[in-house]
């Protein structure tokens, strides 16, 4: 029994003194591959001149970044202002048409005899006008002569008021069945192009049916909105600098309105801003950009050299030919150029000026790290 169990005992010791062999191997391997994969403080990494930039006071176009998509300023849809039949509606979607251009029609025969339905009934009317004035002319001058009481002279003039009355309602009316005569003809309002055809040649349309949508592309704005505390900086007259989807050049666009009031729900604020130049642009495009509020000159590096993966924001600085990590406080951000597609600068504290710092391309460099240059770099324009 005594022999079992020092066999076991034995046997345990050796599978512990295992373990603990591999785990020491293990960890040595692991330090071996870490000194492997990072450069010694005794390496020396050679860049380019153009992977660092020397840091100096920028003028930074400072401004809020707002995008939407772009409307036409005017826009309408052709309703159907009377019943009918659809007639001569010849223009689809793509047409230009001109301001005053007649469109369609609806089928105008019921409207004609009921303008000339109208005009007979203000044509009796009139006769009746007739009658009723030789009727008081002559009894004014019975009345003169004595041979009739003034009160037959007074029904007389009455009925001459009421003749005159109902020749009034009768030419209004004429008037009401020729307005409907002549809004059965459809006019474009202004000069655009049709955006869409909702009815067909042929159709019974019934009264504020849509017909076409037109819009006028020679005018277009974008409706932006921000937010309540953004809102506050902008001012009508400011510019915008906007990249539209499919076109290939920037484009300018100022603020033009401002809405007064917040929108329920979200609080937010619409601004509109018009565009300068409309060449080749559609409604309905996206936009987005920088809304410029204002111009500073600050101390600022590229966005993207500025490294997040430390507690706090920091830049790779050269300082006798070495790494430095130096945290950095940001401030605003901008571009050092009207190109709204331009590099995002942002604003630092922390670096002094004339200090040098590496690109964001370099990556990740050890602090310490010893590098060279295969010409002294350069200042970054702008």
């Amino acid at each position: 029994m005594k022999k079992i169990v020092r066999i076991l005992l034995l046997a345990g010791v050796i599978g512990a003194l295992v373990v603990v062999g591999m785990r020491v191997v293990a960890s040595r391997k692991a330090q071996q591959a870490a000194a492997q994969s990072a450069p010694t403080h005794n390496e020396v990494l050679e860049f380019a001149a153009s992977d660092s930039l020397e840091v100096q006071p920028k003028a930074l176009q400072l401004g809020l970044p707002i995008s939407g998509s772009l409307r036409a300023v005017r826009t309408a849809f052709i309703k159907a202002r009377v019943a009918g039949e659809l007639m001569d509606l010849q223009v689809r979607e793509g047409d230009a048409v001109t301001a005053g251009q007649l469109i369609a029609r609806i089928d105008p025969t019921e409207y004609q005899r009921r303008l000339r339905q109208a005009q007979e009934q203000a044509e009796a009317a009139k006769a009746q006008i007739d009658i009723a004035q030789r009727q008081f002319d002559n009894n004014r001058a019975l009345v003169d002569q004595g041979f009739i009481s003034k009160t037959a002279l007074d029904t007389s003039l009455a009925t001459l008021q009421s003749a005159q009355a109902t020749y009034r309602a009768a030419v209004a009316g004429a008037d009401v069945a020729r307005k409907a005569l002549e809004d059965s003809q459809m006019l474009a309002p202004f000069s655009g192009w049709v955006a869409a055809r909702t009815a067909q040649n042929g159709e019974r349309l019934a009264i504020d049916t849509r017909i076409l949508e037109l819009v006028d592309l020679s005018q277009l704005e974008i409706e932006a909105t921000l937010s309540a505390a953004n809102s506050v900086s902008v001012r009508t007259g400011q510019t915008a600098l906007l990249t539209v989807e499919g076109q290939g050049r920037a484009v300018t666009a100022r603020v033009q309105r401002i809405n007064p009031s917040t929108q329920s729900g979200s609080r937010s604020v619409l601004v509109y801003l018009q565009v300068s130049d409309v060449t080749g642009l559609r409604q309905g495009l996206f936009a987005e950009g920088v809304l410029g509020t204002e111009r500073r000159t600050v101390l600022a590096v590229p966005v993207n050299t500025v490294r997040t993966d430390q507690p706090r924001p920091y830049v790779q600085v050269i300082e006798d030919n070495k790494v430095r990590h130096v945290p950095v406080q940001l401030g605003e951000r901008g571009a050092i150029s009207d190109d709204p597609q331009s590099e995002s600068w942002v604003e630092v504290q922390g670096l002094q000026a004339g200090s040098r710092v590496l690109g964001a391309h370099v990556g990740r460099l050890r602090e310490g790290t010893t590098v060279k240059f295969t010409a002294p770099p350069k200042a970054a324009g702008g």
